[in-house]
């Protein structure tokens, strides 16, 4: 699951991209309105989290335009302003549910989980491609009931590829998938953790699920 964190204050937002990698989420931070309203158009993210008050383009404005847009990603408003007219504003502008800072992170985590538990956005609990099984609840992945351990990289890896049965994705969109947007590192690095996960999961097959696009990227058969 991707979630985007729109937050001004760097040290509360990578405090809350610490804990809910640990979770098991992939996070992005970006700390300025305009650039968080991009991302969360273009970003295909499952959750976001925006704050209220934020610069060049506050919470309220961009909660608005996506919802204009058509996007349905759930919206969490973080908000220091705890006043009824302040929720409804923002419940009215279309975010589903707000916190009010300072709060919990078990608080926090508990109102993504709902969140992402809605019917509208569920995610399988489990996605499979022939034998292979991978369980989004668990994060546990076998074959024929067999466990195949795997990294948490690698995990997300293939989780990417089963959410997208029979596409290409390209190594671009991989490493922004995984990596975020903002990565700075080699794009051989896919190629590198696809050769480790092809290793663990092709053991039982003549070919390999996820096969090589020439020039493109990579394609898991569904």
């Amino acid at each position: 699951m991707r979630i985007l964190i729109i937050e001004d204050e760097k040290k509360l937002a990578l405090m809350i991209k610490r804990g809910l990698t640990n979770e098991g989420y992939h996070v992005e931070c970006i700390f300025d309105g305009e650039t968080g309203e991009i991302a969360a158009e273009t970003g295909n993210f499952d959750l976001i989290l925006l704050d209220l008050m934020l610069p060049k383009k506050d919470g309220l404005e961009i909660c608005k335009y996506l919802r204009k847009k058509g996007l349905s990603t759930p919206v969490l408003m973080l908000t220091a302003k705890d006043s009824t007219a302040n929720k409804i504003n923002g419940l009215d502008c279309g975010a589903d549910d707000y916190v009010v800072k300072p709060f919990s992170f078990e608080e926090l985590v508990a109102r993504i989980k709902a969140l992402l538990r809605r019917p509208s956005i569920i995610v399988p609990e489990i996605l499979q491609a022939g034998n292979l099984k991978l369980n989004t609840r668990t994060r546990e992945v076998t074959w024929d009931d067999r466990v195949i351990n795997l990294t948490k990289k690698e995990f997300s890896l293939l989780e990417c590829f089963l959410r997208n049965p029979n596409q290409v994705l390209t190594r671009e969109q991989i490493l922004e998938n995984l990596w975020g947007w903002d990565y700075e590192g080699f794009s051989n690095v896919v190629d590198a953790h696809i050769k480790n996960l092809r290793k663990k999961i092709d053991r039982c097959e003549k070919e390999s699920l996820i096969e090589t696009i020439q020039g493109t990227g990579y394609r898991l058969k569904g």
